[in-house]
């Protein structure tokens, strides 16, 4: 602890005195000062224990000692010592009545004390105290690394930064999920700062910010009035986690030490996962080549207990892309990178399915993203809710909604359940489906919905509407001269398989009039009705059309 007002009066060799403010001598002492000047206010810090002959003072004018010591007490000087037998006999009683006014500490020199012993014995309880704390920092750091090192790693860890810190800590993952916490309450109380971590997230590491508040929900948590300093973990652009810190008030130097100690070794834990999950990544994708190559035993041989879970149930094929934005992802010499929304995919999909104990094969190619996940699995669930957020975004009212989805834009091509016999088939559903997506502007388009739906929304690009007016160019040419109804007539004529009276009933017309306009539409279009070839494409060329 650092020195206070009491140690040193305490101190046998001072032999100090109380003569005012014995309710506040446990105030901490930051140093001791010498100032023999009138006005010493501008070059003190606060903190201090100001010492004092009152050698150019009126010490005996009761206005003068009564401002003079409250400009002290607003200078957050916590005592004041007086040297009796130098130019006072005795502290006069005008300063004594303004320090007791002001609940200020007024301590008694003796003339046998020199000033010079009193900082001293500050100077040594000072570094007696940041001795200690250093002790106990490198005690909490050795402490740390064996936690970190054990069985339990991460978690552990925490517990023991809890008890070093006296408060709470917690883990969040990529995702900006919380994945431990210590004690077991402080899950709560981290979860409630997600929103602070997501901003955190959002600057590259390192990065750290205070935050607090009250316990909101009054379950007795411990979460009320708790300081909470947020660190980012990482050493590249993307933070890749955070940590949480709850105490009591500002940390000390022992607590500090221990709180950079573990932000150092999460740091070192999440570079090695990394290092491990670039290792994994080459792993899952020779086990994707295979499934592709039509090998799903060499897959499964490969896959090993890494994957191997994965192959034995029925999966999905993720594909996904990134969106094309106007603004493109180009940035300004010494403005940060634009951030990748696949890199941020990913790391959801895998946080998702590490929180759910699922094994997910995760392959990040040039441009594309190919995800293996179990049907039903929460994995599968967090893509389709980032996709959900996105299109959310996208239909959003105002300008900020939509410049963050153009930011975070992504397509995603879902597969049906497969098996690693049809992984090459389930992965053709995937980027039939991703190609669905992009055309319509979707965020996630699955297979099934493709599968179950028409085929014209399929046909809703602008090479496909180019190649409907060119073909029926001709026709609504000859109807804008006035020369007949074509269009419709060949429209009533298709949907009615080529039945001349229905068509001609529908139209209200003879069936020769609906007969001499169908030669003209062969002649206008130089192709026969009787080819089937000739009859679907007009019929699709008709409903781009419609």
């Amino acid at each position: 602890m650092p020195p206070t007002l009491a140690s040193l009066v305490a101190h046998s060799a001072l032999k100090l005195g109380v003569r005012a403010g014995e309710g506040r001598l446990d105030a901490p002492v930051r140093w001791a000062h010498v100032s023999e000047l009138a006005d010493p206010v501008p070059y003190l810090d606060g903190g201090e224990l100001l010492l004092i002959t009152a050698l150019k003072l009126d010490a005996e004018d009761r206005d003068v000692m009564r401002r003079y010591v409250r400009r002290l007490v607003d200078a957050g000087v916590v005592g004041l010592g007086f040297a009796v037998g130098v130019n006072f006999e005795d502290i006069p009683p005008a300063l004594v009545e303004a320090a007791e006014a002001e609940d200020l500490p007024l301590l008694e020199v003796p003339r046998r004390t020199p000033f010079i012993a009193i900082s001293k014995a500050v100077s040594a309880a000072i570094a007696a105290e940041q001795y200690q704390a250093v002790t106990a920092g490198f005690e909490a750091q050795r402490e740390l690394t064996r936690a970190a090192l054990g069985a339990d790693g991460p978690a552990a860890l925490l517990g023991k930064l809890a008890a070093h810190v006296d408060g709470w800590a917690a883990l969040y993952d990529v995702s900006g999920s919380v994945v431990a916490a210590a004690p077991e309450w402080a899950s709560r109380r981290a979860a409630r700062l997600t929103a602070d971590v997501e901003r955190l997230r959002e600057r590259p590491p390192p990065a750290s910010v205070v935050v607090g508040g009250a316990d909101a929900d009054g379950d007795g948590d411990g979460g009320g009035g708790d300081r909470v300093e947020l660190q980012s973990l990482g050493t590249g652009r993307r933070s890749r986690g955070v940590l949480a810190v709850g105490t009591g008030g500002t940390p000390g130097t022992a607590e500090r030490y221990a709180v950079n100690s573990a932000v150092a070794l999460l740091t070192l834990t999440t570079e090695r996962s990394r290092a491990l999950n670039e290792a994994e990544q080459r792993l899952g994708a020779a086990v994707l080549r295979m499934l592709l190559a039509g090998q799903p035993d060499h897959a499964r041989a490969v896959a090993g207990s890494l994957y191997g879970s994965l192959l034995d149930a029925p999966f999905r094929v993720i594909l996904a892309e990134a969106a094309d934005s106007p603004a493109g992802n180009d940035t300004w010499p010494g403005e940060p990178a634009a951030p990748d929304p696949l890199a941020a995919l990913a790391d959801t999909i895998e946080a998702a399915g590490a929180r759910a104990g699922e094994a997910v094969l995760v392959v990040p190619d040039t441009g594309r993203l190919t995800v293996l996940a179990p049907d039903g699995g929460a994995a599968v669930a967090a893509c389709a809710a980032e996709a959900e957020v996105l299109d959310s975004r996208r239909g959003g009212s105002s300008a900020r909604q939509r410049d963050t989805a153009a930011e975070d834009a992504f397509v995603v091509g879902l597969s049906a359940p497969a098996g690693p016999i049809a992984a090459a088939s389930a992965y053709r559903q995937a980027e039939q489906a991703l190609s669905v997506a992009r055309r319509r502007g979707r965020a996630l388009v699955e297979h099934e919905e493709v599968a179950s739906g028409s085929v014209l929304p399929l046909l809703a690009d602008d090479a496909v509407r180019a190649f409907a007016d060119g073909m029926l160019r001709g026709l609504y040419e000859h109807d804008a001269k006035g020369r007949g109804d074509l269009v419709a007539s060949l429209r009533a004529w298709l949907s009615r398989h080529g039945q001349w009276d229905a068509a001609a009933a529908d139209l209200g017309v003879h069936r020769h009039t609906l007969r001499y306009r169908m030669r003209r539409v062969e002649e206008i279009l130089g192709r026969s009705l009787d080819d089937p070839d000739t009859r679907m494409e007009l019929w699709l060329a008709l409903k781009v059309t419609d």
